[in-house]
């Protein structure tokens, strides 16, 4: 096995209706900009249960971050938290309104004049302005680790940031969000997690036995639940599984002291 140093800070609240918890994680004078996509969480009723736990904080949201987060819309957010002298982010959402959040703690506190060169200088935060999220689509993995990948469409660039500061301070995993998620996004999900899981794993052996066995074990899980989770996605018991073995695939732990490849 190599060498390898590992710290994560990412508070994990799981399991069922812990999305008010949310309200004794943010700091009590904290003003909060409350990041989310599409519109979909106004819908299954996740906007309602977020909003109610904020409802002691100062908040203004901001909406429309799109599939692949895309810098000019960021941008345009980063001015929101100027303006309004946000100090604390909460990405409700999946992959993209995470990795979205983390791109902008890390401009909200750059010194440079171009955020952009955050990701064209590879620049690390190390600390970046404190955020949390409350997970909606089981996938990337976005919510325990410090990693982010951002698009612009206008130099057709899609780049990677990172950096010990961009870990979220905490993340809420309901597993009963996945109920109103489309069969299609469920199973790009699936997918999703189970590739990540290679890109550690399929490698070359360098007799890390454990490190195998974690990964071999998140892959089983994801083989077992997904007919489980796609057939009836209201069965708490997979969705449960499902959820954390996304987590669990690319929040750092089976990628330390093997080699990984991610062609």
């Amino acid at each position: 096995m190599n060498n390898f140093e590992f710290k994560n800070p990412t508070k994990i609240i799981f399991g069922k209706d812990t999305i008010k918890k949310i309200e004794s994680e943010i700091p009590a004078n904290a003003k909060v900009l409350m990041l989310y996509g599409g519109g979909s969480i106004k819908k299954n009723g996740i906007y309602d249960q977020v909003t109610k736990a904020l409802s002691n904080f100062d908040v203004i949201e901001f909406g429309g971050i799109p599939a692949n987060p895309e810098y000019d819309t960021l941008m345009k957010a980063l001015k929101v938290i100027k303006d309004e002298n946000i100090s604390y982010l909460l990405a409700v959402g999946g992959g993209s309104v995470i990795d979205g959040t983390k791109f902008l703690s890390a401009a909200a506190v750059y010194e440079g004049d171009t955020p952009w060169d955050i990701l064209t200088k590879n620049v690390r935060t190390q600390k970046g302005m404190p955020f949390g999220t409350v997970l909606t689509l089981p996938a990337t993995g976005s919510e325990m680790n410090s990693g982010a990948v951002i698009t612009r469409a206008e130099t057709k660039e899609k780049l990677a940031m990172g950096g010990p500061g961009l870990f979220p301070e905490f993340s809420v995993l309901d597993p009963q969000v996945i109920t109103s998620i489309p069969e299609r996004q469920l199973v790009n999900g699936i997918t999703d997690a189970f590739t990540h899981v290679l890109e550690q794993y399929m490698t070359y052996p360098i007799e890390a036995l454990l490190q195998d066995r974690f990964a071999e074990s998140i892959m089983q899980t994801l083989i077992e639940v997904a007919p489980k989770v796609i057939k009836d996605p209201t069965d708490y018991k997979p969705a449960a599984d499902f959820m954390w073995s996304c987590t669990m695939a690319l929040n750092g732990l089976i990628q330390k002291g093997v080699p990984g490849d991610w062609a």
